[in-house]
């Protein structure tokens, strides 16, 4: 377990050309074992202008080293106040070359997943780029609804996909474990990114499958609607999958967009209808 950073109570960033407009971010991020794991292998990465989760994999201490790599090398080449996906990209083949290095001969194969937000600019506005490798996810909580932005990479998001079994099957499926996608491996990392408003009472949740396995997308929804601190919201959402099993390690981050000023022209990219099958 490898964390970067640490909760915010408030951070102001101006916006490059806008001498209107700043932004207000606050965050928190909380990580567990969980009751099963002997070991941590998530990662987590919170520092403005970059917030990702990574849940690594490969047994022993491989998926430590994975997700370690992740976090670090985003954390390095993402450094200015905004991004954009080339350095994202930069840093993930860059964990790539780390993990390969690292990795033990014997070993099947090191990896693991990772999702994310960064602050990015389009047009001059201001916006969240998320991004993501495998099945760990970034939700958005707004006008107290709660959507999934990022979609899984993962056998049971195509079999739920292509309608060949139901979205409240999934989590119950033998395959339910297996994705299509990570950071490792030796093979170039391909992430999917969405584009999402930095608006003013947005909040965000970066999170491991530790959470949404056994937390449904209801009671993660009451959780964020609850008007905690982000601190306080990572932490209970934690709690309250320990609390349901805590079957896996759990990692949680939240972002608050406290303030946004500026008049922005802005929408987002995020999938319409494309929800995945756990979060259901």
């Amino acid at each position: 377990m490898t964390q970067i950073g640490s909760s915010a109570a408030e951070q102001i960033i101006s916006v490059p050309g806008r001498p209107d407009a700043v932004i207000s971010l606050a965050w928190g991020a909380a990580t567990d074992t969980g009751h099963k794991r002997s070991h941590n292998e998530d990662s987590f990465v919170a520092k403005a202008p970059i917030f990702a989760v990574a849940d690594g994999m490969g047994g022993h201490s491989a998926g430590d080293v994975a997700s370690a790599a992740v976090v670090t090398r985003l954390a390095e080449v993402i450094s200015a106040d905004f991004t954009e996906a080339d350095a994202v990209e930069q840093g993930l083949r860059a964990a790539t070359i780390d993990i390969s290095r690292a990795a033990d001969e014997k070993e099947l194969g090191v990896g693991t997943t990772v999702a994310g937000a960064a602050l990015t600019l389009q047009g001059g506005d201001p916006y969240w780029m998320v991004f993501n490798v495998g099945d760990s996810r970034v939700y958005m909580f707004e006008q107290n609804e709660l959507t999934q932005v990022s979609v899984d990479h993962s056998v049971v998001q195509e079999l739920v996909d292509a309608g060949m079994i139901r979205a409240e099957d999934a989590e119950s499926h033998p395959d339910s474990n297996v994705i299509t996608r990570a950071v490792g491996f030796n093979a170039e990392p391909m992430p999917d990114y969405w584009m999402v408003p930095v608006r003013k009472e947005l909040r965000l949740l970066l999170c491991s499958d530790g959470l949404t396995k056994e937390l449904d997308k209801e009671r993660i929804r009451l959780h964020m609607a609850a008007g905690l601190a982000p601190s306080e919201t990572a932490q209970a959402l934690v709690d309250a999958a320990l609390a349901a099993g805590g079957r896996d390690n759990v990692t949680t981050i939240v972002v608050d967009v406290v303030d946004s000023t500026g008049a922005f022209d802005l929408d987002h990219t995020i999938p319409r209808g494309g929800q995945n099958p756990s979060s259901e």
